[in-house]
């Protein structure tokens, strides 16, 4: 062969493989770049407060992992947490990167926990990574490859894949022997043999199409799986000694889908993008079916490790979870550990307890053993008090932590009657709903755990009358040994009424020159302040109003009646 021959295809193959290598190179680089930038992004991102805003379908998508796991044992109902608007309280704590994490921690806050083993575990692990910068911020990484799924819950398509019913495969095969009889027959009789191959080409064809469009909803589900199962695998490489008990059981339960990782690559393929990679397998499914074929091998296998998952889940979704906390905790920095009683009589004592959405709150303390009746002008800080008390309760039973100097108290099932509304819906009027609201409570005292229950302005909704005779007997209905009830009422005969079996607490306020001032400070007793009628004069009411308001009030409280 000639020399100068020989030399350019030398210098041809070396422009190949240095345009190989480039290409090499460049990929490394914007993987790298990609990885700092997401670094970058977590450590800008850690302590302080969330900025993504979310829509009603995203919201929505976010509790279906709650959703799926069918509310098992106790949890917080719609109403309180509406109620509280706990959605508010979850995005200000929703300092994940995947899908995993958030949704895990929407269903930790919507399920308090009643055993103190399990709390103790959540603050291991959140004082691990408040105190591991390096460790954690690999565990961030980890996830931020999984992403988060936006308006689509992984958890639907997940456990849908576990659901959907399994057909036999059968046809699938004879699909693919047709095709290999049908091509020989064209070497027996080329011209009958070709005709018969291509029948059985575009039969098949139109069978595989038929049947993917039964699947491919699924297939996506498979994605997100496998993206998770190598994620776990990620976790498992972060040298850290205190997280190897969740490493173990993500890696653990991961060894289990082994099997599906195998049978899922032509089915994953459908969802690929772009290439001759790609153009090539779906040749290959669509003659031979092997996506299809291999879509029942996986419903078998995650009907059958079920378990598995939730395991796999859970082991992740903690881990999550606690990195979340501890850049929730550091944007928060005047918090504490819970003490959680199981036993013994009820009782909640808090230290200057603070309102988490207030960025300046006024921190009040409480100490007490049965109900407590809050009285106090509108806006003096009712039922801001109540709703930080709930908050409190239920993040010391799922978070582990306090928004606090110090926490002492039982564990409690937390209900609320507070933000109701009519429902228009089922054409129910405001009283209606304020008494199923009300009736639940009372239904739930006596089932065995201790109710921390909290009541804003209890019957509003009927007349005064009977709202003081109802509300009195429902009041004291609640005065039991398995129930601390928090209430707060403009009916300061209620506190006479039930200074047996409540704690009178009160805010007040003070008008001064032509404006009211609020001091939110929780005062002890009952309120004695009457500035509703003084307001009206600031507001600008005619003096005639005042007076004559002022003497009628004047004149009940003398003689109790009305003329």
């Amino acid at each position: 062969m000639d020399t100068g021959m020989i030399s350019d295809q030398m210098g041809v193959a070396i422009l190949v493989a240095l345009g190989f290598l480039a290409f090499a190179c460049f990929v490394a680089y914007q993987s790298i770049r990609q990885r700092k930038r997401i670094q970058a992004k977590i450590r800008s991102t850690y302590g302080k407060r969330p900025v993504r805003e979310y829509d009603l379908v995203e919201f929505d998508a976010i509790s279906h992992y709650f959703q799926q796991k069918q509310k098992k044992g106790s949890y917080i109902d719609d109403i309180t947490w509406n109620d509280l608007d706990l959605d508010t309280i979850f995005m200000l704590m929703n300092h994940t990167w995947s899908c995993i994490g958030e949704s895990y921690l929407y269903s930790m806050l919507r399920t308090p926990v009643f055993d103190s083993k399990a709390l103790m575990e959540r603050r291991e692990l959140l004082d691990y990574f408040l105190s591991h910068r390096k460790e954690r911020e690999e565990v961030e990484y980890c996830f931020a490859k999984v992403g988060k799924t936006g308006r689509y819950s992984v958890f639907d398509y997940i456990y849908n894949l576990a659901d959907c019913p399994t057909k036999p495969v059968w046809k699938e095969y004879l699909w693919g022997i047709g095709i290999l009889v049908s091509f020989a027959s064209i070497f027996l009789s080329p011209a009958y043999g070709f005709t018969l191959f291509l029948a059985v080409m575009v039969a098949s064809w139109v069978s595989h199409y038929n049947s993917l469009k039964v699947i491919s909803p699924y297939v996506m589900s498979c994605s997100c799986l496998l993206q998770i199962l190598k994620v776990s695998k990620s976790l498992g490489k972060i040298k850290a000694p205190e997280l190897k008990k969740y490493q173990d059981a993500a890696e653990e339960t991961a060894k289990a889908f082994r099997k599906l990782k195998r049978n899922s690559l032509f089915l994953v393929a459908n969802g690929a993008g772009g290439g001759m990679e790609k153009v090539l397998i779906d040749y290959l499914n669509y003659t031979f079916h092997i996506d299809i074929i291999q879509f029942q091998v996986v419903v078998k296998e995650m009907a059958r490790n079920r378990e598995n998952l939730e395991r796999l889940i859970d082991a992740m979704g903690m881990l999550e979870c606690g990195t979340a906390m501890a850049s929730f905790c550091t944007m928060m920095p005047e918090h504490c550990l819970p003490i959680l009683r199981e036993e013994g009589e009820i009782f909640l004592k808090a230290d200057n307890v603070y309102h988490p959405m207030i960025s300046d709150p006024v921190k009040n303390s409480i100490e007490t053993t049965r109900g407590v009746l809050l009285t106090g002008s509108n806006a003096s800080g009712k039922s801001t008090f109540l709703k930080t008390v709930a908050i409190n309760a239920i993040l010391a039973q799922t978070a582990g932590v306090v928004m606090a100097d110090s926490w002492e108290g039982c564990y409690f099932k937390v209900l609320t009657s507070m933000a109701l509304r009519d429902d228009l819906d089922s054409q129910e009027s405001y009283f209606i709903v304020e008494i199923k609201s009300l009736k639940r409570i009372l239904d739930e005292a006596g089932k065995g755990a201790a109710v921390l229950c909290f009541v804003d302005e209890v019957l509003r909704g009927t007349n005064t009358v009977e709202r003081i005779a109802a509300s009195s007997e429902i009041l004291k209905s609640l005065n039991r040994p398995d129930v601390l009830c928090f209430a707060a009422t403009h009916d300061i005969e209620l506190t006479h009424i039930l200074e047996e079996d409540y704690e009178n607490y009160h805010f007040q306020e003070e008008v001064l020159d032509d404006d009211i001032v609020f001091n939110y400070q929780l005062f002890q007793g009952r309120a004695t302040s009457r500035n509703a009628i003084r307001l009206l004069a600031i507001m600008g009411y005619q003096e005639e109003i005042i007076q004559n308001a002022e003497k009628r009030a004047l004149e009940f409280m003398k003689t109790g009646e009305w003329k």
